[in-house]
């Protein structure tokens, strides 16, 4: 008998189980995934923020200390001018000494030519000057820096250099201003400028200041710390008062302390003052001009110190063509 082959079912149950089964498998994978995706973007997210605020933390920290950076860095720059304030006093002073050793080599024979001249300046006392100065009026020993210089007027004008570099003899200027005040034991009026036409007192700008010892003190102490604009020229000063002072009937002594001329003509200045000085019946002029000059320039090297020859040259003709002495100091020591 034969056996009966069995038919075989492609298609069975079993095989329809296993392929349901991994399409389950599929599904609940996709099913998890999908779950556990908002969990890992909220986790990636507050990873980001913990390393956004710590970047902020650091941009907080940064700024703070560049604060401090600027600060110290402006303190610095403070320290830093100072010093360079410093220095340039410094210098101002090496270059003071510097003047006083080179000029102290010099000083005997330098001394030997500033007493001839002055010698030579020397005049007698007039009537007029008796009658200011008193019979038993004598010079004492001091009073040879201004011997020379006639002492006939009742009123003074000091036109005084105020640029830089007569901050080295300032001290030095002080005291010749006291001196040629000493000379005039009383006058009827008293005017301190500056060699560009500016007041000492704008109180009595054109006018005349009364003359008394509070008032000299006065004028001393407040040419102690006085530094008004100069272009080291005496030209405009010296114009300026004669066209404000002059008159026929007042005798004017004019007091000019400075050491350069930076001006451009010598005798641009000299025609002009002839001009505006005029003489009186005698011939004499109203207005005499004196000059102190201080050797501020003379501790340059040669090629240097033409401004302060210059000075000297102009202030020794407007002397001698105005009936005043012209003294040229030879060392900063008063």
């Amino acid at each position: 008998m034969k056996s009966r082959r069995r038919d075989v079912e492609v298609f069975s149950l079993s095989f329809l189980d296993c392929i349901c089964c991994g399409f389950g498998a599929i599904i609940l994978l996709l099913v998890l995934s999908k779950n556990a995706e908002p969990y890992l973007v909220q986790e990636a997210t507050q990873d980001l923020r913990q390393r956004v605020a710590h970047l902020q933390n650091q941009r907080s920290e940064i700024r703070s200390h560049a604060r401090v950076l600027n600060r110290e860095l402006v303190t610095k720059r403070q320290q830093l001018s100072q010093e360079r304030q410093r220095l340039a006093r410094l210098q101002g002073d090496l270059f003071a000494v510097r003047g006083r050793y080179q000029t102290s080599k010099q000083d005997s024979a330098v001394t030997n030519i500033i007493e001839g001249r002055l010698a030579q300046a020397q005049q007698i006392l007039t009537a007029e000057m008796r009658r200011l100065l008193g019979e038993r009026y004598r010079r004492s020993p001091e009073d040879r820096t201004v011997g020379g210089i006639p002492v006939d007027s009742e009123y003074i004008i000091f036109i005084i250099d105020t640029s830089g570099s007569m901050s080295y003899a300032w001290d030095l200027m002080l005291k010749k201003v006291s001196e040629a005040l000493e000379i005039y034991p009383k006058v009827k009026g008293i005017q301190v400028m500056s060699d560009e036409g500016e007041y000492l007192f704008p109180e009595y700008g054109g006018d005349w200041i009364p003359d008394s010892s509070v008032r000299r003190t006065a004028i001393i102490a407040r040419l102690r710390t006085w530094s008004p604009f100069s272009d080291s020229s005496p030209a405009e000063g010296i114009i300026h008062a004669i066209q404000t002072f002059y008159t026929t009937d007042k005798r004017i002594s004019l007091y000019v302390f400075g050491d350069e001329f930076t001006g451009s003509s010598i005798d641009e200045v000299v025609n002009t003052v002839e001009q505006i000085n005029q003489p009186d019946a005698q011939g004499e002029r109203r207005v005499r001009i004196h000059a102190v000059g201080f050797p501020t320039q003379f501790v340059n090297p040669p090629h240097l110190q033409i401004t302060g020859i210059r000075f000297a040259t102009l202030m020794r003709t407007l002397c001698l063509e105005n009936g005043g002495t012209f003294v040229g100091l030879y060392r900063f020591t008063p």
